[in-house]
């Protein structure tokens, strides 16, 4: 069976995809990883970055052994697919993203990183720091923290250009869900239109938290796209 690798998002983990896993179970080998500081993993603070998160996606590939190898990446999980997709083509095959943010600006990033506030959702959203507690232990405030300091890195310094996208030559299909209010057709369209061998998808009545999105539309979406 075809290998596919599952990337997770910002303050997420591998444990996101397990009702996805189930879905997929039958049809490809699976695998996922947590990128440094998620899922109870030590932050290694100079180590937290698109960049690296890559790395450790390419430790991961050379400690098993793969060829190149399908990736799905969730949100931020997208983006580093994508950084691989640019950087380590002979690596991966193909490229599935799902709710990806690719419009960074200081603005854009700096409205993102005022919801990253530990203090204010231990009061405003306690249900929300007892997951992120849940997956991600003790430290899940310090991952929140270094989580806005990446995005507005970001807002700075784009890992990802206009150029960079033209350059990606594996087949890619980038997904947004029309009620996202954290990422915008229109800035996956504008990316869609970069890469020149993307597809487009726009799924219906989805929102941006994958614990909210239809599992088995999507499912049916990724077997359609990687067979």
């Amino acid at each position: 069976m075809k290998k596919l690798l599952l990337l997770h998002g910002a303050l997420g983990s591998k444990d996101n995809f397990i009702e996805l896993t189930k879905a997929l179970s039958g049809d490809y080998d699976l695998y996922a990883l947590n990128f440094n500081g998620h899922g109870n993993q030590q932050i290694i603070e100079n180590e937290f970055s698109i960049s690296h998160f890559a790395n450790e996606v390419i430790r991961f590939l050379d400690q098993h052994n793969f060829e190149p190898v399908s990736i799905f990446g969730y949100s931020m999980g997208g983006y580093v697919a994508l950084y691989l997709a640019q950087k380590f083509p002979n690596r991966i095959d193909s490229v599935f993203t799902l709710a990806t943010k690719f419009e960074w600006t200081i603005e854009s990033a700096t409205k993102e990183t005022k919801l990253l506030n530990p203090s204010l959702i231990k009061v405003k959203v306690p249900k929300y720091a007892t997951t992120l507690e849940q997956l991600h232990g003790d430290s899940w405030e310090k991952l929140m923290n270094a989580t806005a300091k990446l995005m507005l890195g970001l807002g700075v310094n784009q890992i990802l250009t206009d150029n960079d996208f033209r350059t990606i030559t594996v087949p890619v299909l980038l997904a947004v869900g029309d009620k996202d209010v954290m990422v915008c057709i229109e800035e996956t369209t504008a990316v869609y239109r970069l890469i020149p061998s993307a597809q487009l998808l726009v799924l219906p009545n989805t929102t941006h938290p994958i614990d909210r999105i239809d599992i088995v539309a999507l499912s049916f979406q990724i077997k359609r796209f990687f067979t």
